[in-house]
């Protein structure tokens, strides 16, 4: 064991020490009308003596853990899938029992289990989005969020000023990210790796301070309420018409009310508009500008080699996945009815990148997995959610030493030649 081994370990655990004593360590709380400092507990400080003991031997013998990690059996998440003729004739009936499944079941649950599964669906629409960025053209965006927000902002804007309905504004919403997206392309088009992913965060930030900021127009720090909720045909999920001349969903059909109703509809909405957007990401991959996307990610020399234009395909890159977060905001400030500058810091932007690398680069299958993992998990253990980042955090350690390809990789297409 070398004595460089010994210093990595010691230096590794005095920045745990460190980080942890002011993120866990020291709290602020008041007393009264002042602020006043106060000390972790007996377990937290158990806790963060036994994470600096766990980060000192783990970099302390690094190789023999590396070396375990390799031996450790990985899921074969692939060999779930049956070959591929036998797939392609499965493939009909497998969509049309999902889709089944997913109308039916909101049914069969309780209202919670439905908004949770809502917002999963809200994750899953924006992990699809930047799964085309980042995933399929190899592009980091850590400012994902930004289009989120402005997809949100849309509808609460022109709902708001405008009286727009849900329908109208669900197109602009996303039309209007898909701008932003392609004004953001156009200073980034000769960044990559690093510096493409402090350009991006940073307008997620000027986004979102802009917003905090244009207190006549966004209402600032206090947000936009009463956001109209969506209708069907003109049939309002409220108790009492809130729009003149609208009707009440259970008077049209004579039923008592139940705010059930309400939270089952925003439901379908959310499987529709997924159910779309992977029809068409499926479409673009296979299409031209999807393998353009490929080859960008692969080799960009090569890429600029085989004549194609890195211009138009990371401008067209950009705008798609912003246009999939205008859908996902949109819904989002539908679904709450309020929304603040404070909905779209930068951890929903690392919370939607971590969906994409836990699920698998390019894969649509492991994205919905992932986002599912990502959502469901942190309401399985409540009782830890203060540290729901330092979990994420430790899972994605995890997956990099474990499962660097992510839970359900994408598959190609490949050919081999007979051995002779």
């Amino acid at each position: 064991m070398t004595h460089s081994k010994l210093y990595s370990a010691i230096f590794a655990a005095g920045i745990t020490f460190v980080l942890a004593c002011l993120m866990i360590g020291i709290k602020l709380d008041t007393d009264g009308t002042q602020l006043a400092i106060k000390g972790a507990t007996t377990a937290q400080w158990f806790w963060i003596l036994g994470g600096i003991a766990v980060v000192f031997f783990s970099q302390l013998f690094s190789r023999q853990i590396d070396g375990m990690f390799s031996h450790l059996p990985k899921p074969q998440l692939g060999k779930l899938i049956p070959a591929q003729a036998k797939s392609d004739a499965m493939k009909p009936w497998l969509i049309a029992g999902a889709i089944v499944i997913l109308l039916v079941w909101p049914f069969m649950v309780s209202r919670g289990s439905v908004d949770l599964a809502t917002l999963t669906l809200i994750y899953i629409m924006l992990g699809l989005g930047l799964n085309i960025v980042v995933g399929l053209a190899g592009l980091l965006d850590l400012g994902f969020v930004a289009f989120y927000a402005v997809g949100a902002y849309t509808y609460a804007l022109l709902s708001l000023y405008f009286g727009f309905s849900f329908w109208i504004c669900l197109p602009l919403s996303a039309a209007l990210a898909a701008l932003f997206g392609f004004i953001l392309g156009f200073p980034v088009l000769r960044l990559r790796g690093d510096y493409l992913a402090i350009v991006t965060l940073g307008f997620g930030e000027i986004i979102r301070i802009l917003l905090n900021n244009w207190t006549d127009v966004t209402g600032g720090p206090s947000g936009i309420s009463g956001i109209a909720k969506p209708t069907l045909f003109g049939l309002e999920f409220t108790r009492k018409v809130k729009t003149e001349g609208a009707t009440t969903f259970h008077s049209f059909f004579d039923i008592s009310y139940s705010s059930s109703y309400k939270v089952i509809f925003l439901y379908m909405i959310a499987v529709l508009l997924v159910l779309f957007l992977i029809y068409l990401i499926n479409r673009l991959i296979r299409m031209p500008i999807g393998r353009a996307w490929e080859a960008l990610r692969e080799d960009e020399i090569a890429c600029r080699s085989l004549g194609l234009n890195r211009t138009a395909i990371k401008l067209s890159a950009f705008t798609i996945g912003a246009s999939t977060a205008g859908f996902a905001g949109c819904f989002f400030a539908a679904r709450q009815g309020f929304i603040s500058p404070e909905s779209f810091i930068f951890i929903e932007s690392a919370i939607i990148l971590a969906i994409v690398v836990l699920g698998g680069m390019g894969s649509q299958v492991g994205v919905i997995l992932a986002a599912i993992i990502m959502t469901i998990l942190p309401e399985l253990a409540r009782e830890f959610s203060e540290y729901r980042m330092l979990l994420f955090g430790l899972l994605m350690v995890v997956m990099m030493r474990w499962r660097p390809e992510g839970l359900l990789p994408m598959k190609r297409p490949q050919l081999e030649l007979n051995k002779q």
